[in-house]
């Protein structure tokens, strides 16, 4: 039962270089977009936002 050797450095390299060629992909999409897709897709993202904080409990102060 020997455990894999992992080294932590190249870890943290390999998923920051993943992470940024996800960005990179999504910024390649980005400019072939027409502003209508744009707009609503900003839309889409505000709709959802707006439901997610619907469903959020405000607890009530308790600084007194």
């Amino acid at each position: 039962m020997a455990a894999d050797i992992v080294n932590l450095r190249q870890v943290r390299k390999q998923k920051a270089r993943s992470d940024k060629e996800r960005q990179a992909d999504q910024n390649r999409l980005s400019p072939g977009r027409t502003k209508a897709e744009k707009s609503l897709t900003d839309a889409l993202n505000d709709k959802a936002r707006r439901t997610l904080d619907q469903g959020r409990i405000v607890k009530p102060d308790s600084s007194d």
